[in-house]
């Protein structure tokens, strides 16, 4: 018997060359809207336009954030606008304030096919159709498309 994570969602393989936390996302956000999947070129396109926003989200909230991010928040931000820094928990939080939408974290589950929730993030832009990804635990994400949403389903990936 297949488990049930294992065929709910479709891994949906995103380049890793430090954008990869961004590229999920606005996969994610453009399957959500029922758009076609971004083409690569698309994809790191809108990935680097969603830094700067999540950048720029930092520094508006910078009272609520500075204290939990690692080392000197101006140092920080300064460094996280390159496009091939990698981003974590903290630029997460802020992608769900740019696009106002929930986010959710998955990580495989170690000597099986389940996923698990690690991480939710947006819950107060609702807890319907978020934004999925996965963790892969060793500094990569992938988009997670899920066949049930009506209109990720109708989308179709572009190469």
């Amino acid at each position: 018997m297949i488990p049930k994570a294992a065929y709910m969602f479709v891994f949906m393989s995103i380049t890793g060359d430090g954008r990869c936390l961004f590229r999920s996302v606005v996969y994610g956000a453009s399957l959500r809207a029922g758009k076609a999947c971004p083409s690569e070129k698309i994809q790191r396109e809108l990935a680097d336009e969603l830094r700067e926003k999540v950048v720029d989200e930092f520094i508006k909230r910078r009272a609520d954030t500075e204290w939990f991010l690692e080392g000197d928040f101006d140092d920080y931000v300064l460094r996280m606008r390159q496009p091939h820094i990698w981003g974590g928990e903290p630029e997460l939080l802020m992608s769900s304030h740019v696009l106002q939408m929930p986010i959710t974290v998955y990580m495989p589950e170690k000597n099986s096919n389940n996923l698990k929730v690690i991480a939710e993030y947006g819950q107060e832009y609702g807890k319907e159709d978020p934004i999925c990804v996965v963790y892969h635990g060793y500094g990569h994400y992938d988009a997670l498309q899920n066949p049930a949403s009506t209109k990720q389903s109708k989308s179709r990936k572009q190469r």
